[in-house]
């Protein structure tokens, strides 16, 4: 008898094991070990970056979204992996501060204006030289990961909810063709037709600032129509289109040049890969490690 019960305790101390083991690998591998990851992040260059937790969640919009185009399907979207992303745009600070200032061609303004006129090309090269920095692993976000934190969990047209109005988000502060915050604008002590300074807004729910107008922002995808019911996932970003991929990227998030619906979550546009705009930056997505 006695046997038979050290035998069960030994029996049961090995099953005890086992299962601390796996306990061990899911803590080490599975999306919940992100938990252990710092929610904040800022680099050598001041750059701030917050925490996405991995998830899934509806991509486009319902049929009935004002300012809905067709090109907005509504799909699930699976964020596989947590990623960091960058608080605000980038600024002209720092850009100049991987790309240096020549005196022909050197980005304008103050240094805490989101820096434009930048192709998607040149946010390449601008990531490649950060990166050879060795202070984090760098790139653009895709399509489905910009939407995902835009949204920060919620079900709204926009991030901030189920409208926007001038005083919460910059669009509308162009005074030859959309001027209906161009008052709005200037009351914040702020000049029209142009971007504001980043954080002049309040953030979304992430601590995201100006995901919501100012400026439109470089993601990684090739545009496309979307496959329902399929997840967008990421693409490598190269420098030159391919006959398979086309010449298209996308943009997100709307600008001070458009109106309030440009600046749904949901919406999307798209401009050939060298092309420059004043009204067009990027920010960047941290890997997570």
């Amino acid at each position: 008898m006695r046997r038979v019960v050290v035998f069960s305790a030994l029996k049961s101390h090995k099953k005890l094991s086992i299962l601390f083991s796996m306990a061990i690998f899911l803590a080490l591998f599975s999306p919940m070990a992100a938990w252990s990851l710092e929610k904040n992040l800022t680099n050598s260059l001041g750059m701030d970056f917050v925490l996405i937790p991995a998830g899934t969640f509806t991509m486009g919009s319902p049929p009935d979204e004002p300012g809905r185009e067709r090109d907005e399907v509504e799909h699930t979207a699976k964020i596989s992996r947590p990623f960091y992303m960058q608080t605000t745009e980038v600024t002209v600070k720092q850009w100049r501060g991987i790309m240096g200032k020549p005196f022909f061609g050197g980005k304008k303004g103050s240094d805490h204006m989101p820096v434009v006129r930048v192709s998607w090309q040149d946010c390449v090269k601008f990531i490649k030289k950060l990166n050879k920095r060795n202070d984090g692993v760098y790139r653009l976000p895709t399509e489905a990961e910009w939407e995902y934190a835009c949204r920060a969990g919620n079900k709204t047209a926009y991030g901030i909810g189920e409208s926007i109005d001038c005083k919460k988000a910059m669009y509308a502060n162009n005074t030859l063709k959309t001027a209906d915050c161009v008052n709005t604008v200037e009351s914040k002590g702020l000049p029209p037709d142009q971007p504001a300074p980043v954080k002049s807004y309040a953030p979304n729910a992430l601590g995201l600032y100006d995901m919501q107008g100012n400026v439109w922002e470089w993601c990684e995808d090739w545009y496309h129509p979307y496959k329902p019911d399929v997840a967008v996932k990421p693409q490598s970003q190269s420098e030159a289109p391919s006959i398979e991929t086309g010449t298209n990227k996308v943009r997100r998030g709307g600008s001070w040049y458009g109106t309030g619906p440009r600046c749904r979550c949901a919406n999307r546009n798209f401009s050939h890969f060298a092309n420059r705009y004043q009204t067009t930056g990027f920010r960047l997505v941290r890997e997570a490690e």
